[in-house]
C-alpha cells in the first residue's frame, strides 16, 4: 500500500523542506569521518507502524548508514523496547533524526489509536474505518497506518466512491434523483453511497437500491431500527460524533462499518526516541 516511488518523493520534499540550504549545526560540528550509533527507543507501549519510511529517509541521505530493525510493522511495542539500531556517518544520522520520527511517531500513534477502537467494539463484527479528514498530502502514510492497526479503509480520494452528501441532496432536489443522475453517468465499478440523517432517508436509500448507506449522527435507537429497515439490501455505515466510549454500543447495533476521523485527527503521536 505504500507505493515506494511516491514514498520516496513525499520523503525528498520533507528533506528539502526540513534541511533547507544545510543543516548549519551539524555541518560545522562533524567530520567527514565521524561516526554515531544510533538506539530507535519506545517511551510507551503501543503499535509499531513506518519502518520502511524510516528507513527511506536514511536511505536518501546515505547508503553508509547501516539500520538493523528489531520489530516489524503491526507489531506490539512495549514501554523500553529497542525498536532498532543504527550505525553510520554522524553528520546523516544527525540530519535525519527528526524528519524519521516525525514520520514512524505519526504513522505509530494512528495505528495504536486505530487498535484501540477496533479492540473496543468486540465481539462485534463490525469495521473501523478512516475517513478523508486527514493531513493535506499525508494521506497515504495515515491510511497505512490505519490498515497496520488493526482497521479497514474507506475510499481514498473522490474518485473511489460516489458519495451523496447534505449538500450534494439539495443540489439534486432528492436522494432519488441524485442516485438516479449517478446511475447514469458513472462507471459501474463504482459504488454508491448516501448519507442518511433520518429513517425517511433510509427508507429512501433502499427504495433507490443505494449500495451503501451512511447512518450520519443517528442515535442508537435510531440506528437499530435503520438496521431492520436495511435488512442486508446495502452496507451500513455508522458515522459521526463516533468516541472510543461509544464505539462499543454502536457496534451492537448491527451496522457493518463505523467510520471515524477520530482515529486519524485525533491520534497523538507515540513517544519514540533515538538516542545516539
Amino acid at each position: 500500500m505504500l507505493n515506494k516511488f511516491l514514498m520516496e518523493d513525499h520523503v525528498r520534499s520533507a528533506l528539502i523542506e526540513d534541511i533547507g540550504y544545510g543543516d548549519i549545526t551539524t555541518e560545522n560540528l562533524a567530520d567527514e569521518n565521524d561516526k554515531l550509533k544510533g538506539f530507535l527507543n519506545t517511551r510507551e507501549d503501543g503499535v509499531l507502524c513506518g519502518v520502511e519510511v524510516f528507513k527511506t529517509v536514511y536511505k536518501m541521505l546515505s547508503c553508509d548508514i547501516k539500520i538493523d530493525f528489531h520489530f516489524k510493522d503491526g507489531d506490539i511495542i512495549k514501554k523500553g523496547d529497542c525498536l532498532a539500531d543504527l550505525k553510520g556517518p554522524a553528520k546523516e544520522l544527525l540530519m535525519g533524526e527528526r524528519l524519521s520520527l516525525n514520520y514512524i511517531q505519526r504513522m505509530s500513534g494512528i495505528a495504536t489509536e486505530t487498535k484501540k477502537y477496533q479492540d473496543a467494539i468486540f465481539p462485534y463484527h463490525a469495521k473501523i474505518v478512516d475517513t478523508r479528514k486527514t493531513t493535506p498530502n499525508f494521506r497515504m502514510f495515515e491510511k497505512y497506518a490505519v490498515k497496520t492497526g488493526g482497521g479497514a479503509l474507506h475510499r481514498f480520494n473522490l474518485s473511489d466512491c460516489a458519495m451523496i452528501k447534505d449538500n450534494h441532496i439539495r443540489l439534486a432536489g432528492s436522494i432519488t434523483n441524485a442516485v438516479e443522475k449517478l446511475r447514469k453517468n458513472i462507471s459501474h465499478a463504482h459504488k454508491i453511497e448516501v448519507e442518511c440523517d433520518t429513517l425517511e432517508q433510509v427508507k429512501e436509500a433502499v427504495k433507490c437500491k443505494a449500495d451503501i448507506i451512511m447512518l450520519d449522527n443517528m442515535g442508537v435507537s435510531d440506528m437499530k431500527q435503520a438496521v431492520e429497515l436495511i435488512n442486508n439490501a446495502a452496507i451500513v455505515e455508522a458515522s459521526g460524533n463516533v468516541k472510543l466510549s461509544t464505539v462499543n454500543e454502536i457496534a451492537s447495533t448491527g451496522v457493518d462499518i463505523i467510520s471515524s476521523s477520530a482515529i486519524v485527527a485525533k491520534a497523538p503521536a507515540l513517544d519514540i526516541a533515538l538516542d545516539m
